[in-house]
């Protein structure tokens, strides 16, 4: 097998250079574990930075209401994804939990992934009952700081207390760029063990891995096929890009599966998202081929440097306020 992205000598003497020479500015340590960091594609996970092992293909719940979210977890699950991602703001949180009940798939068995929204950094521990609650499981396996404003502090602090009491497994941030990053790692006793971000072949958040990757700190990737929201629609740009149709071809798959394919070789955990059964099976349909390192060549030189979203050039001291006053325990 092909290999991935893993946290060789050379990053571990990075990371203590880095962790020593900070001093007391730099809280977060890092003590590496063997197959820290390498996709294990017989069994479909990776091993985070704090000996947690995480499912690398998982299914996205954004933009899904609650009917199809709850038919989508259902589905994924019986096609043998493992891992499910969704977050307060989705508002389909229950129907998640629903989904994943119907499965009848052992809960030690899955791996859950939500947010936390910037209003309730300040109240983390109402925030996470009340997610165990919508979700109706008793922990949370990985929790992620949605965006990077807001009293993110206070907000990261919070969730390592819950890590510490057994109600999460795993923290990390989503969204956060190379500032904000800096800022977590200036306050953290427990690294990210996740940074989730957008992440494609358009787009390969090259600055972001080689930023965290001292940390043990794996890519998460949203919208890993691109997205239909920007005004190029970046999907439907992927899905055509000569070079990848050329790829996919050669494997006798689509363009989607190869653009996933992608992802886990680069070493991101990808969380495609859609309410198709059949497109939910075609993407975790991907562990039977293998790109060749001049088709890695190929598609890395895709790479624009930018995405649909840009968060740093968002006002970091807008009020977040009003979101604190959203219910996010109604919804169906």
């Amino acid at each position: 097998m092909k290999r991935v992205v893993s946290f060789d000598v050379f990053h571990f003497s990075m990371a203590f250079l880095l962790f020593f020479s900070c001093g007391t500015s730099n809280n977060a340590v890092v003590s590496p574990a063997a197959n820290q960091g390498i996709f294990d594609f017989a069994s479909r996970t990776v091993m985070l930075n704090n000996g947690v092992k995480m499912p690398i293909l998982g299914l996205g719940t954004y933009r899904l209401t609650p009917a199809e979210a709850e038919e989508s977890v259902y589905h994924a699950l019986l096609d043998g994804y493992r891992l499910i991602d969704t977050a307060n703001a989705y508002m389909n949180e229950r129907a998640v939990g629903r989904g994943i009940h119907r499965s009848g798939v052992p809960r030690e068995e899955i791996f859950i992934t939500t947010k936390l929204w910037p209003g309730d950094y300040e109240d983390v521990a109402r925030a996470i009952d009340d997610t165990l609650a919508r979700l109706n499981v008793e922990y949370i396996d990985l929790l992620l700081l949605h965006q990077p404003y807001g009293n993110v502090a206070e907000g990261y602090r919070g969730m390592e207390a819950a890590l510490k009491q057994g109600k999460v497994r795993s923290i990390g941030i989503s969204n956060f760029y190379e500032k904000k990053v800096g800022e977590i790692m200036s306050i953290a006793t427990i690294p990210p063990a996740v940074l989730q971000v957008e992440s494609n072949p358009y787009y390969h958040q090259v600055v972001m891995r080689e930023y965290v990757n001292p940390y043990g700190t794996v890519l998460m990737a949203w919208y890993p096929l691109g997205g239909r929201v920007d005004e190029h629609n970046t999907q439907t740009l992927l899905f055509n890009e000569e070079t990848i149709v050329e790829i996919a071809a050669a494997h006798n798959k689509t363009p989607a599966q190869v653009i996933l394919r992608w992802h886990l070789q680069t070493g991101n955990i990808a969380i495609p998202g859609s309410r198709n059964p059949d497109h939910i099976q075609e993407n975790i349909s991907i562990f039977d081929f293998e790109l060749t390192d001049e088709e890695m060549r190929r598609l890395s030189a895709l790479d624009t440097g930018s995405g649909a979203f840009d968060f740093s050039n968002v006002d970091e001291e807008m009020d977040f306020g009003s979101f604190g006053t959203r219910d996010f325990n109604d919804q169906e």
